[in-house]
């Protein structure tokens, strides 16, 4: 694999923590998560060949009651040094400057602004979530689709949300190039929380 998709991965890796903090923000109770059950990954094409791969640490707070869910508050840090490609060679190059650049820009984080149920769905069960994501020092406005659904005694948070590695300045100097990583990473996130 090129560093350009290891960059990738770690980016889209990033987002979906961040995401996943998003979603956990949409309740009004604290809540504690279940990293043993949850995930964060993202996608990215390489060569126009899906990769998966995701951050094994994460961080997120979660204040959430489906019941208030415009009370609610979350937010997640990243550590971007726990990104796996599943290859420690590729992890490490991921993290070098010219992608995620994990000596300078150690964590990635979100940080939920809005959670609002969505416009009809099934009460307790969609929101809009909007929020500040910020990876490698750049903060942007971003919002996602979240749904939520009971497992048990646990509240799970599913979403997705497109970004673009180089609105992030992953894969600076030659691997800007899109043809060989494209510039869309979609970052995914499981979470479980009681």
């Amino acid at each position: 694999m090129s560093a350009r998709f290891l960059n990738l991965s770690l980016r889209t890796a990033a987002v979906g923590l961040l995401a996943l903090g998003a979603s956990w923000s949409a309740n009004a109770s604290v809540l504690k998560p279940d990293l043993a059950k949850s995930t964060v990954t993202i996608v990215f094409k390489q060569m126009n060949v899906p990769v998966e791969a995701k951050f094994k640490k994460f961080s997120p707070a979660i204040d959430f009651n489906s019941a208030q869910p415009t009370a609610a508050k979350a937010s997640v840090d990243i550590d971007i040094a726990s990104f796996d490609l599943g290859d420690p060679e590729y992890n490490k190059e991921t993290l070098k400057k010219e992608w995620f650049n994990a000596a300078q820009f150690p964590k990635a984080s979100f940080v939920a602004s809005t959670i609002k149920a969505s416009a009809g769905a099934p009460t307790g069960s969609k929101y809009d979530v909007s929020g500040k994501l910020t990876i490698k020092g750049k903060t942007t406005d971003v919002s996602f689709p979240l749904s939520v659904s009971k497992q048990g005694g646990a509240q799970v948070f599913d979403g997705t949300l497109p970004i673009k590695r180089l609105t992030y300045n992953i894969g600076e100097g030659e691997w800007k190039d899109t043809s060989m990583v494209a510039d869309e990473i979609t970052i995914k996130f499981h979470l479980v929380a009681n």
